[in-house]
């Protein structure tokens, strides 16, 4: 079963790259991360499907889609991959400050700034739609709606990033890890893209290590604890989480930082 589900994902993604796929399919994953944030109407949806047009870029995995320093020219969607941002210390420590996810915005208020103050770096391949800043400006004053939709998204943005920041500070090693394995499968649900217990999951344990502020080699232990545990299977690049309500209990997850409508897919534990 784990062996067929891993084979539609690989197809999936080679439908989507060969360009099978039809053009709505480019900004669905948008439209279903923005519903979580706000009730589209037809209207707006239809908007934003005509978003579907703009030009396409693949990046190779783990090359830079932006570096710290530069001057963005478009708002960059990411339609399919992983991507992650992070920042680097002066003798060269990455630090993982957030994961880019389809349907997210790898650099919304981009142009509104001079320049960038993070990278951002492509864990597998990515395709991402490049949208014309006056585009968007032009979509946000004509559907009023998108707009309140985007500014609620960049606003659970900013929770998610409290969230992080509470987990460095505060939360055991233990708790760190299944803490965020618990959020990338809560956002991964809401594009549609999780099999009931089981996503595609390309982060290596040096990435989850740069996220967490972790070693690979505590990651490894946490995660063999985990699956000793029964909460916790990480095999050839898909998660698979049997007992998601142990693991947000034990980890303490509490999904009101998501801002997930009630009918949403994740209930809440304090």
């Amino acid at each position: 079963m784990m062996i067929l589900t891993w084979v539609r994902l690989a197809v999936s993604r080679r439908c989507y790259a060969s360009g099978w796929s039809q053009p709505q399919s480019v900004i669905m994953p948008l439209i279903r991360r923005l519903d979580t944030c706000f009730d589209l109407s037809q209207a707006d949806r239809a908007a934003l499907e005509r978003l579907a047009g703009f030009p396409a870029r693949d990046i190779e995995p783990r090359r830079d889609l932006a570096r710290e320093g530069d001057t963005p020219h478009h708002i960059r969607l990411l339609v399919d991959g992983w991507a992650c941002r992070y920042k680097t210390t002066p003798d060269g420590h990455r630090q993982i400050v957030g994961f880019i996810l389809p349907g997210d915005f790898c650099d919304f208020s981009g142009h509104l700034l001079s320049r960038m103050d993070h990278s951002i770096g492509a864990i597998t391949r990515l395709r991402v739609a490049q949208i014309a800043p006056e585009t968007l400006d032009a979509l946000v004053v004509d559907h009023p709606g998108i707009g309140r939709a985007l500014w609620r998204r960049e606003l659970v943005s900013a929770s998610i990033q409290r969230e992080w920041l509470l987990s460095l500070g505060q939360r055991s090693a233990y708790e760190r890890l299944g803490h965020l394995l618990v959020e990338l499968f809560c956002r991964l649900r809401t594009t549609g893209v999780v099999n009931h217990d089981h996503c595609a999951f390309p982060l290596t344990q040096n990435d989850l290590a740069d996220a967490t502020g972790l070693t690979s080699v505590h990651v490894n232990r946490t995660l063999r604890e985990f699956r000793l545990q029964g909460l916790v299977e990480l095999d050839r690049r898909i998660l698979r989480l049997p007992d998601l309500d142990g693991l947000m209990k034990v980890s303490g997850f509490n999904s009101a930082y998501l801002h997930v409508d009630e009918e949403g897919p994740v209930d809440a534990y304090v």
